[in-house]
């Protein structure tokens, strides 16, 4: 089903390095109060963003785009930011309306890939504006992990700016999602 050539590349080892760290984070963050734990993490976020734009550079770049690249990408994606988002909720970090919103967002985008990928055939590959929606959140994320005030016009920004791209992200991921099943549907025809 995946050929090694495309299964086994530096981008894909750079997915999977982000989805395997969600493990020390979700540790890490029983111990939140501690500042080097703290920097810690902050150093798993920043390794998680960058390895996040690197794979996908370096895929493309070589011309390694995989079907496992599209499938492991965005979980390790999901995982990460839902082991962050699950520990700040937990810890009362974050509010609840905000954590359905990140969760329920990305649990109905993955199920609804899964329902996609059976349709058509092929994996829903990711877009620029999901990029940018984990993004901006994991910035806001790392701000509530430092604890910059969250009446602060900074914080405030990336908070409205975060909600704003989690519903745009999502509309954005249905109406590819409808596309890309109306084009299936004319080509059978």
């Amino acid at each position: 089903m995946f050929s090694n050539s495309k299964t086994f590349t530096i981008s894909n080892l750079l997915s999977l390095v982000r989805l395997l760290s969600a493990v020390p984070l979700w540790f890490l963050f029983d111990d939140l109060d501690n500042l080097n734990t703290r920097f810690t993490i902050l150093g798993f976020a920043f390794l998680g963003i960058a390895t996040d734009y690197l794979d996908g550079y370096l895929a493309r770049k070589y011309d390694q785009v995989s079907e496992v690249g599209k499938i492991l990408d965005p979980i390790a994606d999901k995982v990460l930011i839902g082991v962050v988002v699950i520990k700040l909720f937990i810890l009362d970090e974050i509010p609840q309306y905000f954590f359905y919103m990140v969760i329920g967002r990305d649990l109905l985008i993955f199920i609804g890939g899964i329902i996609l990928s059976a349709r058509i055939g092929k994996v829903l590959p990711s877009n620029m504006i999901g990029k940018i929606t984990v993004t901006v959140l994991s910035l806001l994320l790392i701000l509530v992990i430092i604890q910059i005030d969250k009446s602060s016009l900074i914080f405030q920004s990336v908070y409205f700016s975060t909600l704003i791209l989690i519903i745009v992200s999502f509309i954005t991921y249905l109406i590819r999602a409808f596309e890309f099943i109306n084009k299936k549907n004319y080509e059978s025809v």
